[in-house]
């Protein structure tokens, strides 16, 4: 080769060739190494001048020669903006040749960590502390009663709402229907009313627990409205409704009509479900008010068709003869009008009839005969003296242990025997005692009222032994009053006679006609009296001598008058009559200062027709139009109204003026 110089070692490959010199440095670059050949053997790469060479070539080495220093591997130079390529890693021969390992820096996620995590403690201390304290003090937020929301109020304003909006819901009546037949029910009635503070207590308050403020920023708590109920007040509206919604199951039984058995056969009933009531009445209230459908159910009669057969032959051999009572040389007889008309025939409770004789009206009526007057018991009841009540104690006397009399009076009615019956006196408490009365607060008049009448009428006679009979009667707090179940029947042996009295439509003569005046009386006594008008049906048509709206139909045993003493004091039944006049009067304690009877004008008049007739047994009426007309009651106490009765609306019908030829 043209120019080559001679190469003086051959341990030094690299002396003879030339390198070429860097831009910047004067030195020689190498631009690669061969193959096998490591960097290492020119030195640190960060040194200027080159170390010598280590190895048989350096000076003093087995060859005295040095290595040239390692150049830097070539760069490419960027084209068009792009980034060089990344050379290729170097491939080294052996194991021995690899760089030694050496720790890298961790990552900066790894130095971050912990402070994210001190972060969000921080942000979730915060997330429940500050709300927590903007709740404390204060009803936990989304917190309802029965739709009201109070979350976030205090108590005070939380108390304040609920009186405003919840309590004036509850006050809502309700209307139940029975079978068809509606009635208005105000929450007084019922007993109810909303107890605020037991209703607030059941909500969360307070400084909240973590739980409380997820469930006030994120939920709802419902909370059902205490309220306080009056039982016994919601027990007695309840059983007003049953009194009006009854009917009893008809068990079979057995009456006389003069002296003629007639039998009654047994009928199904239906009855209030009492307890459902209450329970839904209550609901409804707590729901605002509204309509409630309550359940009527099924009663069934003990008595069965056979046995009514079987005690209507015993009755008609019972009224065969008389019974005669002995005491000693004493006697009296009880005439078979006087069986017949105290002796029934009852379900005893097994299926079967029974016979059931009264003897209080017998022992009334014969006693006298049997015992001295002066030595017969007296029960205590009240004289009215210079208008006030008197008390007139109850005495012991000797006399006919009546409950006695009836036992043997029925052994021989039901098995047959001997039909005189000896009598043993004996001593004979009263059945009223003075205790019973004293303390009842009979002391004023709370009810009274009298109608009129012609004198002269058989009718007269009916109205005025009604009154001897009910006159002294004495009605305990809580209990009902009814004229069928304490007067019975009207019998002719009783003191009662045929009078006219319209029954279904038609002007009748019955036994005891004409006491619906009797009734009307004392129903406006009771009215005016405040106390709970449980049953009574108007009159069909009207009668100008009864205030409209307020009359009472009376006829046994299915039309009745009852009323109930709902006050705290007894209520003592005085009657007084004339040839031309009746009068109740009621006397206990005082509960309302006045008692108003409200009428509206009459309304949807309709006239009556005339009709001429000559059928026999004709009996004359007056025509009478008919119209339609609205009561209330309306109880006055301290000045003001306290309490109003629903409204009473009655439908007369046009009574045909009947003209007998």
């Amino acid at each position: 080769m043209r120019n080559a110089g001679p190469i003086e070692s051959p341990t030094d490959p690299f002396a003879s060739v030339p390198l070429p010199a860097s831009g910047v440095s004067k030195k020689p670059r190498i631009e690669g190494l061969p193959p096998g050949v490591s960097r290492d053997i020119f030195g640190p790469t960060d040194r200027q001048e080159p170390r010598p060479a280590q190895g048989p070539s350096a000076p003093g080495g087995p060859s005295g020669g040095a290595l040239p220093p390692v150049a830097p591997p070539a760069q490419p130079w960027p084209v068009n903006g792009k980034e060089p390529p990344t050379p290729p890693a170097p491939v080294f021969g052996s194991p021995s040749e690899r760089p030694t390992s050496y720790d890298p820096e961790p990552p900066r996620k790894r130095r971050l960590l912990p402070g994210l995590l001190v972060c969000l403690v921080l942000l979730a201390a915060l997330a429940y502390v500050v709300p927590a304290v903007l709740m404390s003090g204060s009803v936990l937020r989304g917190t309802h009663v029965s739709g009201v929301d109070i979350g976030g109020l205090t108590v005070t304003q939380a108390a304040d709402k609920l009186r405003n909006e919840l309590a004036s819901r509850l006050s809502r009546p309700v209307v139940v229907d029975i079978a068809g037949r509606k009635e208005t029910i105000q929450s007084d009635e019922a007993g109810l009313e909303l107890d605020v503070v037991g209703t607030i207590g059941q909500a969360p308050s307070g400084f909240p627990s973590p739980q409380e403020v997820w469930r006030g920023l994120t939920g709802k708590t419902e909370l059902q409205p205490k309220v306080n109920l009056d039982s016994s007040q919601l027990a007695r509206t309840v059983e007003g409704l049953a009194e009006a919604a009854d009917k009893k199951p008809h068990e079979g039984r057995v009456t006389f009509t003069g002296l003629e058995p007639k039998a009654r056969q047994p009928e199904d009933g239906v009855l209030l479900d009492r307890e459902d009531a209450v329970r839904r009445i209550g609901d409804a209230f707590l729901q605002g008010g509204g309509n409630v459908v309550l359940t009527l159910r099924p009663a069934k009669p003990v008595t069965t068709a056979e046995a009514v057969e079987t005690a209507l032959t015993k009755a008609k051999q019972a009224v065969s003869a008389p019974i005669t009572l002995t005491v000693g040389d004493k006697q009296a007889q009880i005439s078979p009008a006087m069986i017949a008309a105290n002796l029934t025939y009852n379900s005893d409770g097994s299926g079967g009839l029974a016979p059931r004789f009264d003897t209080t009206a017998v022992l009334a009526a014969l006693e006298s005969r049997l015992v001295d007057a002066a030595q017969q018991p007296r029960d205590a009841t009240y004289d009215i003296v210079n208008g006030k009540p008197v008390l007139v104690p109850a005495r012991t006397g000797r006399g006919v242990n009546d409950k006695l009399l009836a036992r043997d009076v029925e052994r021989v009615l039901d098995e047959g025997g001997s039909r005189t019956i000896p009598v043993r006196l004996g001593s004979v408490a009263p059945t009223v005692t003075t205790e019973q009365v004293r303390d009842l607060g009979i002391k004023e008049t709370v009810g009274a009222f009298t109608t009129s009448f012609d004198a002269g009428q058989p009718r007269v006679k009916n109205i005025q032994r009604m009154a001897q009979e009910l006159d002294g009667h004495m009605v305990k707090p809580g209990e009902t009053f009814s004229i069928n179940e304490v007067v019975g029947e009207r019998t002719v042996e009783d003191g009662y006679v045929e009078a006219g009295q319209i029954v279904g439509g038609r002007m009748v003569n019955i036994v005891g006609g004409g006491v619906s005046q009797f009734a009307t009386t004392m129903y406006n006594a009771a009215f005016f009296g405040g106390f709970d008008l449980v049953e009574h049906q108007p009159m069909d048509y009207y009668a100008p001598r009864y205030p409209p709206g307020r009359d009472v139909a009376l006829l046994y045993p299915d039309t009745d008058l009852k009323w109930r003493n709902d006050s705290d004091f007894g209520v003592l039944i005085k009657t007084a009559f004339t040839e031309t006049s009746v009068t109740v009067t009621l006397w206990s304690t005082k509960r309302y200062d006045e008692v108003e009877a409200v009428t509206s004008e009459k309304r949807d008049i309709r006239p009556f027709r005339t009709e001429t007739s000559s059928a026999p047994g004709c009996l004359p009426t007056v025509g009478e139009q008919g119209f339609t007309i609205d009561v209330t009651r309306v109880f006055h106490q301290d000045g003001k109204v306290v309490k109003k009765d629903k409204k009473l609306t009655t439908k007369y019908r046009p009574q045909t003026q009947t003209t007998c030829t």
